[in-house]
Protein backbone atom coordinates (compact mmCIF):
# COMPACT_ATOMS: atom_id res chain seq x y z
CA UNK A 1 0.00 0.00 0.00
CA UNK A 2 1.07 3.56 -0.73
CA UNK A 3 0.47 6.05 2.08
CA UNK A 4 1.18 9.77 2.20
CA UNK A 5 0.38 12.37 4.86
CA UNK A 6 0.06 15.89 3.45
CA UNK A 7 -0.33 19.19 5.30
CA UNK A 8 -1.99 22.58 4.87
CA UNK A 9 -0.14 25.12 7.07
CA UNK A 10 -2.91 27.75 6.84
CA UNK A 11 -5.48 25.56 8.65
CA UNK A 12 -3.13 22.92 10.12
CA UNK A 13 -5.15 20.30 8.22
CA UNK A 14 -3.82 16.85 7.36
CA UNK A 15 -4.79 15.27 4.05
CA UNK A 16 -4.19 11.55 3.56
CA UNK A 17 -3.58 9.61 0.36
CA UNK A 18 -3.93 5.82 0.32
CA UNK A 19 -3.16 3.81 -2.79
CA UNK A 20 -3.16 0.16 -3.78
CA UNK A 21 0.03 -0.56 -5.72
CA UNK A 22 -1.31 -3.51 -7.69
CA UNK A 23 -4.42 -1.79 -9.06
CA UNK A 24 -3.23 1.81 -8.99
CA UNK A 25 -6.47 2.85 -7.29
CA UNK A 26 -6.40 5.51 -4.58
CA UNK A 27 -8.47 7.43 -2.05
CA UNK A 28 -7.86 10.85 -0.52
CA UNK A 29 -9.18 11.78 2.93
CA UNK A 30 -9.91 15.44 3.78
CA UNK A 31 -8.52 17.25 0.72
CA UNK A 32 -8.04 21.04 0.99
CA UNK A 33 -9.32 23.35 -1.76
CA UNK A 34 -6.06 25.29 -2.19
CA UNK A 35 -4.04 22.09 -2.69
CA UNK A 36 -5.96 20.41 -5.52
CA UNK A 37 -3.09 20.91 -7.97
CA UNK A 38 -0.58 19.50 -5.47
CA UNK A 39 -2.72 16.43 -4.81
CA UNK A 40 -3.40 15.81 -8.50
CA UNK A 41 0.32 16.13 -9.26
CA UNK A 42 1.22 13.62 -6.54
CA UNK A 43 -1.31 11.13 -7.86
CA UNK A 44 0.14 11.50 -11.34
CA UNK A 45 3.72 11.06 -10.15
CA UNK A 46 2.83 7.96 -8.14
CA UNK A 47 0.87 6.49 -11.04
CA UNK A 48 -2.38 6.38 -9.10
CA UNK A 49 -5.99 6.87 -10.20
CA UNK A 50 -8.18 8.66 -7.68
CA UNK A 51 -11.42 6.77 -7.08
CA UNK A 52 -12.90 9.00 -4.40
CA UNK A 53 -12.38 11.72 -1.84
CA UNK A 54 -13.68 11.10 1.67
CA UNK A 55 -14.30 13.98 4.06
CA UNK A 56 -14.45 13.16 7.74
CA UNK A 57 -17.04 15.91 8.33
CA UNK A 58 -18.28 19.32 7.18
CA UNK A 59 -15.23 21.39 8.08
CA UNK A 60 -15.47 24.87 9.58
CA UNK A 61 -11.85 25.96 9.16
CA UNK A 62 -11.10 25.22 5.51
CA UNK A 63 -12.89 24.42 2.26
CA UNK A 64 -12.74 20.87 0.98
CA UNK A 65 -11.01 20.08 -2.30
CA UNK A 66 -13.51 17.31 -3.10
CA UNK A 67 -15.32 19.13 -5.91
CA UNK A 68 -12.12 20.39 -7.51
CA UNK A 69 -10.52 16.95 -7.50
CA UNK A 70 -13.66 15.49 -9.03
CA UNK A 71 -13.30 17.94 -11.91
CA UNK A 72 -9.59 17.14 -12.32
CA UNK A 73 -9.56 13.39 -11.70
CA UNK A 74 -13.12 12.16 -12.23
CA UNK A 75 -13.26 10.97 -8.60
CA UNK A 76 -16.42 10.50 -6.57
CA UNK A 77 -17.27 12.58 -3.50
CA UNK A 78 -18.07 10.58 -0.35
CA UNK A 79 -19.14 11.78 3.09
CA UNK A 80 -21.65 11.04 5.83
CA UNK A 81 -25.35 10.76 5.10
CA UNK A 82 -25.79 12.87 8.25
CA UNK A 83 -23.76 15.77 6.87
CA UNK A 84 -26.66 17.33 4.97
CA UNK A 85 -24.41 18.22 2.04
CA UNK A 86 -25.25 18.61 -1.64
CA UNK A 87 -23.26 17.34 -4.66
CA UNK A 88 -22.02 14.13 -2.99
CA UNK A 89 -21.89 10.99 -5.13
CA UNK A 90 -22.23 8.58 -2.23
CA UNK A 91 -23.54 9.16 1.28
CA UNK A 92 -21.91 6.86 3.77
CA UNK A 93 -23.38 4.90 6.67
CA UNK A 94 -21.52 3.37 9.58
CA UNK A 95 -20.30 -0.11 8.75
CA UNK A 96 -19.92 0.42 5.00
CA UNK A 97 -16.67 -0.27 3.19
CA UNK A 98 -14.90 1.91 0.66
CA UNK A 99 -12.63 -0.17 -1.57
CA UNK A 100 -9.46 0.85 -3.41
CA UNK A 101 -8.00 -2.14 -5.23
CA UNK A 102 -7.72 -5.08 -2.85
CA UNK A 103 -7.84 -2.82 0.23
CA UNK A 104 -10.71 -1.01 1.89
CA UNK A 105 -11.59 1.51 4.57
CA UNK A 106 -14.28 0.69 7.10
CA UNK A 107 -16.66 3.57 7.81
CA UNK A 108 -17.37 4.30 11.48
CA UNK A 109 -19.80 7.01 12.59
CA UNK A 110 -18.16 9.12 15.31
CA UNK A 111 -20.54 12.06 15.86
CA UNK A 112 -20.07 14.63 18.59
CA UNK A 113 -17.72 17.20 17.09
CA UNK A 114 -20.39 17.56 14.40
CA UNK A 115 -23.45 15.43 13.75
CA UNK A 116 -21.95 14.03 10.55
CA UNK A 117 -18.46 13.00 11.69
CA UNK A 118 -16.96 9.79 10.34
CA UNK A 119 -13.73 7.96 11.11
CA UNK A 120 -12.15 5.63 8.56
CA UNK A 121 -10.38 2.43 9.65
CA UNK A 122 -8.04 0.47 7.37
CA UNK A 123 -9.11 -3.13 6.74
CA UNK A 124 -6.39 -4.71 8.93
CA UNK A 125 -6.97 -2.22 11.79
CA UNK A 126 -3.37 -1.03 11.55
CA UNK A 127 -4.38 2.60 11.09
CA UNK A 128 -7.42 4.84 11.45
CA UNK A 129 -8.23 8.36 10.31
CA UNK A 130 -10.17 10.14 13.01
CA UNK A 131 -10.84 13.61 11.59
CA UNK A 132 -11.58 15.99 14.47
CA UNK A 133 -13.25 13.37 16.63
CA UNK A 134 -9.92 12.44 18.21
CA UNK A 135 -6.81 14.58 17.94
CA UNK A 136 -3.36 13.87 19.35
CA UNK A 137 -3.86 14.39 23.10
CA UNK A 138 -7.10 16.23 22.41
CA UNK A 139 -10.33 16.24 20.43
CA UNK A 140 -12.53 18.51 18.37
CA UNK A 141 -14.80 21.08 20.00
CA UNK A 142 -18.48 20.27 20.54
CA UNK A 143 -20.19 23.65 20.63
CA UNK A 144 -21.57 24.07 17.07
CA UNK A 145 -22.87 22.08 14.05
CA UNK A 146 -25.01 19.83 16.29
CA UNK A 147 -22.01 18.98 18.46
CA UNK A 148 -22.47 17.08 21.70
CA UNK A 149 -19.83 16.24 24.33
CA UNK A 150 -21.82 13.24 25.53
CA UNK A 151 -22.07 11.91 21.98
CA UNK A 152 -18.39 12.52 21.26
CA UNK A 153 -17.32 10.71 24.42
CA UNK A 154 -19.36 7.65 23.46
CA UNK A 155 -18.13 7.80 19.86
CA UNK A 156 -14.45 7.91 20.75
CA UNK A 157 -14.65 5.23 23.43
CA UNK A 158 -16.72 2.78 21.38
CA UNK A 159 -15.44 3.35 17.84
CA UNK A 160 -11.82 4.54 18.13
CA UNK A 161 -10.26 3.62 21.46
CA UNK A 162 -11.80 0.15 21.13
CA UNK A 163 -9.42 -0.59 18.25
CA UNK A 164 -6.24 -2.64 18.90
CA UNK A 165 -3.67 -0.81 21.02
CA UNK A 166 -1.10 -0.83 18.21
CA UNK A 167 -3.49 0.83 15.75
CA UNK A 168 -1.99 4.11 14.55
CA UNK A 169 -4.33 7.10 14.69
CA UNK A 170 -4.05 9.91 12.15
CA UNK A 171 -5.96 13.09 13.10
CA UNK A 172 -7.60 15.72 10.93
CA UNK A 173 -5.43 18.49 12.42
CA UNK A 174 -2.49 19.16 14.64
CA UNK A 175 -1.34 22.60 15.73
CA UNK A 176 2.02 21.58 17.24
CA UNK A 177 3.56 19.63 14.38
CA UNK A 178 2.67 16.17 15.74
CA UNK A 179 1.79 13.70 13.02
CA UNK A 180 0.52 10.41 14.47
CA UNK A 181 -0.45 8.71 17.70
CA UNK A 182 -1.79 5.29 18.70
CA UNK A 183 -4.75 3.82 20.50
CA UNK A 184 -2.50 2.80 23.42
CA UNK A 185 -1.11 6.32 23.78
CA UNK A 186 -4.49 8.03 23.69
CA UNK A 187 -6.05 5.56 26.10
CA UNK A 188 -3.32 6.41 28.58
CA UNK A 189 -2.33 10.02 27.94
CA UNK A 190 -5.22 11.89 26.32
CA UNK A 191 -6.14 14.46 29.01
CA UNK A 192 -9.73 14.74 27.80
CA UNK A 193 -10.62 11.17 26.93
CA UNK A 194 -7.98 8.84 28.35
CA UNK A 195 -7.15 7.36 31.73
CA UNK A 196 -9.99 7.40 34.24
CA UNK A 197 -11.94 10.22 32.54
CA UNK A 198 -15.67 9.46 32.45
CA UNK A 199 -18.49 11.07 30.50
CA UNK A 200 -19.27 13.60 33.24
CA UNK A 201 -15.62 14.67 33.43
CA UNK A 202 -15.43 15.08 29.68
CA UNK A 203 -18.73 16.95 29.40
CA UNK A 204 -17.74 19.42 32.10
CA UNK A 205 -14.41 20.03 30.40
CA UNK A 206 -15.88 20.57 26.93
CA UNK A 207 -18.73 22.81 28.09
CA UNK A 208 -16.25 25.29 29.53
CA UNK A 209 -13.71 25.66 26.71
CA UNK A 210 -15.00 29.12 25.71
CA UNK A 211 -13.35 29.04 22.27
CA UNK A 212 -14.03 31.67 19.56
CA UNK A 213 -15.59 30.40 16.36
CA UNK A 214 -13.16 29.53 13.54
CA UNK A 215 -12.23 32.58 11.45
CA UNK A 216 -13.35 31.00 8.16
CA UNK A 217 -16.50 29.35 9.49
CA UNK A 218 -18.93 31.63 7.61
CA UNK A 219 -17.16 30.80 4.35
CA UNK A 220 -16.10 27.21 4.94
CA UNK A 221 -19.33 25.66 6.24
CA UNK A 222 -21.61 26.84 3.37
CA UNK A 223 -18.92 25.89 0.83
CA UNK A 224 -18.47 22.45 2.38
CA UNK A 225 -22.20 21.87 2.38
CA UNK A 226 -21.78 22.15 -1.41
CA UNK A 227 -18.80 19.70 -1.22
CA UNK A 228 -16.48 22.53 -2.19
CA UNK A 229 -18.31 23.48 -5.37
CA UNK A 230 -17.91 27.25 -5.96
CA UNK A 231 -21.16 29.17 -5.77
CA UNK A 232 -20.64 30.33 -9.35
CA UNK A 233 -18.15 29.57 -12.08
CA UNK A 234 -15.14 31.85 -12.12
CA UNK A 235 -12.98 32.74 -15.10
CA UNK A 236 -10.10 32.94 -12.62
CA UNK A 237 -10.18 29.16 -12.28
CA UNK A 238 -8.68 28.74 -15.76
CA UNK A 239 -5.36 26.96 -15.36
CA UNK A 240 -2.28 29.14 -15.29
CA UNK A 241 1.02 27.50 -16.16
CA UNK A 242 3.44 30.44 -16.23
CA UNK A 243 4.36 29.89 -12.56
CA UNK A 244 3.60 27.54 -9.64
CA UNK A 245 0.47 29.29 -8.36
CA UNK A 246 -2.15 28.52 -5.71
CA UNK A 247 -5.83 29.11 -6.48
CA UNK A 248 -7.84 30.24 -3.45
CA UNK A 249 -11.52 29.56 -2.91
CA UNK A 250 -12.19 33.30 -3.23
CA UNK A 251 -11.16 32.99 -6.89
CA UNK A 252 -7.66 34.48 -6.75
CA UNK A 253 -4.40 33.06 -8.02
CA UNK A 254 -1.54 33.64 -5.58
CA UNK A 255 2.22 33.40 -5.94
CA UNK A 256 4.50 32.76 -2.97
CA UNK A 257 7.31 35.25 -2.25
CA UNK A 258 10.16 32.80 -2.82
CA UNK A 259 8.69 31.77 -6.17
CA UNK A 260 8.30 35.39 -7.24
CA UNK A 261 11.90 36.13 -6.24
CA UNK A 262 13.03 33.62 -8.87
CA UNK A 263 10.66 34.86 -11.57
CA UNK A 264 10.72 38.62 -10.93
CA UNK A 265 12.65 39.43 -14.11
CA UNK A 266 10.05 37.66 -16.27
CA UNK A 267 6.89 39.34 -14.97
CA UNK A 268 5.42 42.80 -14.52
CA UNK A 269 5.62 43.74 -10.84
CA UNK A 270 2.81 46.15 -10.10
CA UNK A 271 2.76 47.72 -6.63
CA UNK A 272 -0.74 49.08 -5.94
CA UNK A 273 0.05 50.92 -2.70
CA UNK A 274 0.02 54.68 -2.36
CA UNK A 275 3.18 56.67 -3.26
CA UNK A 276 4.15 57.31 0.37
CA UNK A 277 4.08 53.55 1.06
CA UNK A 278 6.27 52.66 -1.89
CA UNK A 279 9.41 53.80 -0.04
CA UNK A 280 8.30 53.47 3.55
CA UNK A 281 9.77 51.10 6.12
CA UNK A 282 8.74 48.03 4.13
CA UNK A 283 10.37 49.29 0.94
CA UNK A 284 9.48 47.76 -2.42
CA UNK A 285 10.67 44.99 -4.71
CA UNK A 286 13.37 45.96 -7.18
CA UNK A 287 11.84 46.51 -10.61
CA UNK A 288 8.34 47.08 -9.26
CA UNK A 289 6.21 49.77 -10.88
CA UNK A 290 4.04 51.94 -8.67
CA UNK A 291 0.42 52.02 -9.87
CA UNK A 292 -1.95 52.84 -6.98
CA UNK A 293 -5.10 50.76 -6.98
CA UNK A 294 -7.23 53.82 -7.81
CA UNK A 295 -5.26 54.31 -11.05
CA UNK A 296 -4.91 50.68 -12.10
CA UNK A 297 -7.96 50.40 -14.36
CA UNK A 298 -6.68 53.19 -16.57
CA UNK A 299 -3.49 51.22 -17.25
CA UNK A 300 -5.02 47.75 -17.75
CA UNK A 301 -4.80 47.85 -21.55
CA UNK A 302 -1.17 48.94 -21.36
CA UNK A 303 -0.32 46.05 -19.02
CA UNK A 304 -2.09 43.59 -21.29
CA UNK A 305 -0.23 44.86 -24.35
CA UNK A 306 3.13 44.22 -22.67
CA UNK A 307 2.45 40.51 -23.07
CA UNK A 308 3.98 39.41 -19.76
CA UNK A 309 2.24 38.05 -16.64
CA UNK A 310 1.36 40.57 -13.94
CA UNK A 311 1.95 40.14 -10.21
CA UNK A 312 0.07 42.61 -8.02
CA UNK A 313 1.72 43.69 -4.77
CA UNK A 314 0.59 45.63 -1.69
CA UNK A 315 1.32 45.72 2.04
CA UNK A 316 -0.61 42.61 3.15
CA UNK A 317 -2.04 41.07 -0.03
CA UNK A 318 -5.52 42.55 0.43
CA UNK A 319 -5.49 45.48 -1.99
CA UNK A 320 -3.44 43.51 -4.48
CA UNK A 321 -6.05 40.72 -4.36
CA UNK A 322 -8.63 43.29 -5.41
CA UNK A 323 -6.20 44.44 -8.11
CA UNK A 324 -6.05 40.93 -9.59
CA UNK A 325 -9.85 40.82 -9.78
CA UNK A 326 -9.91 44.20 -11.50
CA UNK A 327 -7.26 43.17 -14.02
CA UNK A 328 -8.99 39.87 -14.76
CA UNK A 329 -12.21 41.72 -15.45
CA UNK A 330 -10.22 43.96 -17.79
CA UNK A 331 -9.20 40.92 -19.82
CA UNK A 332 -5.78 39.98 -18.41
CA UNK A 333 -5.53 36.21 -18.12
CA UNK A 334 -2.07 35.89 -16.56
CA UNK A 335 -2.29 37.73 -13.27
CA UNK A 336 -1.52 36.72 -9.68
CA UNK A 337 -1.44 38.22 -6.21
CA UNK A 338 1.70 38.22 -4.06
CA UNK A 339 0.59 36.09 -1.09
CA UNK A 340 0.96 38.05 2.13
CA UNK A 341 2.23 41.14 0.33
CA UNK A 342 5.33 43.03 1.39
CA UNK A 343 4.86 41.88 4.97
CA UNK A 344 5.45 38.27 3.92
CA UNK A 345 8.20 39.30 1.51
CA UNK A 346 10.11 41.00 4.32
CA UNK A 347 9.37 38.19 6.79
CA UNK A 348 11.11 35.80 4.40
CA UNK A 349 14.10 38.19 4.28
CA UNK A 350 13.93 38.80 0.55
CA UNK A 351 15.68 41.89 -0.87
CA UNK A 352 14.02 45.31 -1.11
CA UNK A 353 14.87 48.80 -2.21
CA UNK A 354 13.71 52.07 -0.64
CA UNK A 355 14.06 53.33 2.92
CA UNK A 356 14.04 49.80 4.30
CA UNK A 357 17.27 49.01 2.46
CA UNK A 358 19.17 51.94 3.94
Amino acid sequence: MIFRQLFDPASSTYTYLLGDKASGEALIIDPVFEHQRRDAALLRELGLRLLATLDTHVHADHVTGAWGLKQRCGSQILLSEQAGAQNADRLLKSGERVFFGARYLEVRATPGHTHGCLSYVLDDHSMAFTGDSLLIRGCGRTDFQQGSPQQLYQSVQSQILSLPEACLLYPGHDYRGLTVTSVAEERRFNPRLGGEVNEADFTGYMNNLGLPHPKLMDIAVPANLRCGRPSEDSDAAVEQTWAPLTFTFSGIWEIQPTVLAELAADVQLIDVREPAEFSDALGHIEGARLLPLSQLAAHAAELAAAGRPVVAICRSGTRSAQATVLLQKSGLAQVANLAGGMLRWRAEQLPVVGNAAQ
